[in-house]
């Protein structure tokens, strides 16, 4: 290990998978201070790492953009990235992904060492082969298995997402458009991706509602690409203001997510980001694993009905969605209530 002067970190996607898989990076540069420590992942992910202190380089793969092209030219970018990945000369690959393409982008690599998981055919690629505890662990240590594998001591288990002064700025020029500078501030989530995991916005409509009476805190929505319209709706549900966030990059929502007290969410790519800027979440789970993929942390706090024997099945969409339809909105305020008491937030609201 004394000989390792170049790593790589593999994570292609998701955000919110992105975000837990920075767990590795101060372990890293904790047992390697001066080696050169690289992050590959997608275009829409990147900025989950960008200006992270410890990272020096941020290697995008483009995969969505490539999709659109004629086939040769999707060829002639793929070749070029896997020969630019090549002439990095690592020492050392970790993928955390473990798919096809991460585990030949870790091969082609040409690394002497290379760490990965037992899946499949793909572990071949690997000259370190991690047994995989994706079923039994939560996926932030998860990552951590794969260092301890090859003797890397683990020094931290906190993720790792760095907010600049920029992105602060804009957070703070927000509050100070709306108002809220100093206020009591919560916020909702409505969305998670897949609409499997969606919570009626009627039930975040009432709970807005029982928020702002029980803590007279400012309630938040935010929202994403293509989500703007869904937002609105919700706003015009609600019986008290909402306040909609600008538009923003991945870095000025989580500078947003610093300065509220409180956030009520799916299991979304804004949950993991507001876990690793310490921002207490309220985290609603159906059809995903509240145990493996909740926001990581003490300071939370999950609702799920686990009683159902169909919860965690993974699914994208369903036609009954039972495991979040059988979310009261008693149950979610219960959880945010435990979840103020645990954290002491709006410490002179009216919560007794």
């Amino acid at each position: 290990m004394n000989s390792i002067n170049r790593i790589l970190i593999i994570k292609l996607r998701a955000i919110g998978d992105v975000v837990l898989s920075t767990i590795v990076i101060k372990n890293l540069r904790s047992a390697f201070p001066n080696a050169s420590i690289d992050f590959l992942t997608e275009d829409f992910c990147n900025q989950v790492v960008d200006g992270n202190p410890h990272i020096n380089q941020v290697l995008v793969l483009y995969r969505k953009k490539n999709r659109s092209l004629p086939w040769y030219r999707r060829w002639q970018n793929d070749v070029r990235f896997l020969l630019h990945v090549k002439r990095q000369h690592y020492d050392l690959v970790f993928d955390f992904f473990g798919n096809p393409r991460s585990a030949f982008l870790t091969f082609i690599s040409g690394a002497r060492q290379r760490v990965g998981y037992d899946y499949r055919i793909r572990q071949l690629a690997y000259t370190t082969v991690v047994t995989s505890r994706a079923k039994e662990v939560h996926e932030a240590p998860w990552h951590l298995d794969a260092l301890q594998a090859v003797g890397i001591p683990v020094i931290s288990r906190e993720l790792d997402v760095h907010i600049n002064n920029n992105d602060q700025l804009f957070a703070a020029q927000f509050l100070e458009r709306e108002q809220l500078t100093g206020q009591r501030l919560a916020a909702v989530n409505f969305s998670g991706g897949w609409p499997a995991k969606k919570w009626p916005l009627g039930n975040f409509a009432i709970l807005a509602e029982r928020i702002t009476e029980q803590y007279q805190a400012k309630i938040l929505v935010l929202w994403g690409p293509g989500e703007k319209p869904e937002a609105e709706e919700l706003q015009k549900m609600c019986r008290v203001p909402l306040i909609l966030i600008p538009e923003t990059s991945l870095k000025q929502l989580g500078a947003i997510l610093t300065k509220i007290q409180l956030l009520v969410t799916t299991d979304s790519g804004p949950m993991h980001l507001a876990a690793a800027v310490s921002t207490p979440c309220v985290a609603l789970f159906g059809p995903t694993n509240y145990r493996l993929q909740g926001p990581f942390g003490a300071c939370h706090e999950v609702v799920a009905k686990t009683d159902l024997d169909c919860l965690g099945c993974n699914r994208l969409d369903c036609d009954h969605n039972s495991c979040m339809q059988a979310l009261t909105v008693d149950m979610v305020f219960s959880a945010v209530t435990r979840c103020v008491a645990r954290n002491n937030l709006f410490e002179f609201g009216n919560h007794d």
